[in-house]
């Protein structure tokens, strides 16, 4: 037994040489013959930088660039921002100066400073460059390419033409860095600057909605002179705007309502304010009826949902009640496990705070309820004194309303949502 052990041995390290020789011949005939071919042998393999550049650029998110006037913003401005956000990892939004749209299309009703605040807060929006030009030149896109590191550049599917009849992103088109999105109907600055003229010369409401503006009056026994908007409300809007999460069970829920009409720069930092001293923002929109009953029939200027849509676009937003009550009850803040009530000390009407049906008397009784100074003294009124005193300037709107007219006319179904 133990000689058959030994002859074993033997041959297993006989067979373990020569393997070691054969692998020691076939290595030096491979070191052979790329010391004789040189490094040009292999040319497949790719240099180590090439590698690591590569790697870089799967692992880099795809930045998006889209840009605009944003005047008096609203629920189109922030569905075409989420649109846009959806082509990529990170939105960029320029936001076209003052100088550039006076030039181009005649005053914005908003000032830049303000513009900025609104597109700052759109929940989409990664990063913003202010006093961005209205037409895209050959040095602005190699700038947004080189500097800003932008993919794609993107804009809804109705045009947008130069004073001079020229596309104002053609050349991004042309060099095939261009994205489409499709334009949200029913909403246009435009059409918001006739909404607010009707509202301040309403005595002329029903002759103006008459003579072919396409829209009617809803007068639906509410008593609310609100135009009815072209936008079609639909669940799945909603939810593509709202957050996907709720309170935690220790949440410090904040709340705070409003008509929120004409949203703009006031309404989003006193929400900021509200946002910051909990870790949950409720925010309440009232009905048009609640607000035509307390600020006149030719209020709001902007219906329900479209005032819905564009508090829900806000980042500092956590979720909103979609026609809230005037009075904050009890049962309303047991059911919403609400910690604190908000308002500001800025808003359109304050005599009701001194009123014996104050709407904040339930929350006041039990020590949860907080005004908050307003950062910006600027209401829905503000927006509407603006665009009156601006009105001859703003004739330039016919020329668009016919541009918007000659779209829905020809336009054809864009995939997008």
């Amino acid at each position: 037994m133990a000689m058959e052990a030994g002859s074993g041995s033997a041959g297993c390290s006989a067979r373990t040489l020569a393997a070691c020789v054969i692998g020691g011949i076939v290595l030096g005939a491979s070191v052979l013959a790329l010391h004789l071919t040189g490094p040009t042998a292999i040319p497949s393999l790719p240099p180590l930088d090439a590698v690591r550049r590569r790697f870089r650029r799967r692992r880099r998110p795809v930045r998006v660039y889209m840009d605009g006037c944003f005047d008096m913003m609203h629920y189109g401005h922030c569905n075409a921002l989420r649109q846009a956000r959806a082509l990529g990892d990170e939105l960029i939004v320029g936001v076209i100066s003052d100088e550039e749209i006076k030039a181009n299309k005649g005053p914005p009703v908003t000032p830049l400073h303000e513009r900025m605040i609104m597109v700052r807060a759109v929940k989409w929006v990664d990063d913003i460059i202010p006093d961005a030009p209205y037409a895209i030149t050959e040095e602005f896109m190699n700038k947004l390419f080189t500097e800003y590191d932008i993919d794609y550049i993107i804009h809804g599917d109705d045009p947008c033409l130069l004073p001079d009849g020229t596309d104002a992103y053609a050349l991004a088109k042309k060099a095939g860095r261009y994205k489409q999105i499709k334009r949200t109907e029913g909403v246009s600055t435009t059409d918001i600057v006739e909404r607010s003229s009707d509202a301040h010369n309403h005595s002329s409401l029903q002759r103006q909605f008459s003579s072919g503006h396409g829209q009617k009056v809803d007068d639906g026994g509410s008593g609310s002179g609100t135009r009815v908007s072209h936008f079609l409300p639909t669940s799945r809007r909603i939810v593509q705007f709202s957050n996907s999460r709720g309170p935690g069970p220790d949440s410090r829920i904040v709340y705070i309502d409003g008509a929120f009409d004409l949203f703009h720069a006031g309404h989003v930092e006193i929400l900021r304010l509200a946002r910051e001293l909990g870790d949950f923002l409720l925010v309440g929109i009232h009905t048009d009826q609640t607000i035509s009953s307390t600020r006149g029939r030719h209020r709001p200027i902007m219906n329900l949902h479209e005032r819905s849509l564009s508090v829900l676009a806000c980042r500092y937003v956590d979720e909103v009640i979609i026609g809230a009550p005037w009075d904050v009850s009890k049962d309303m803040i047991t059911t919403f496990n609400i910690s604190l009530v908000v308002h500001g000390t800025i808003a359109e009407n304050m005599d009701f705070m001194e009123d014996d049906s104050n709407p904040y008397a339930v929350p006041k009784a039990m020590g949860i309820y907080r005004r908050l100074e307003s950062p910006l003294d600027i209401t829905t009124s503000t927006i509407i004194r603006r665009i009156v005193a601006n009105h001859e300037a703003y004739q330039r709107n016919e020329k668009k309303e016919a541009s918007e007219k000659k779209y829905y006319e020809s336009k054809s179904f864009v995939n997008g949502e």
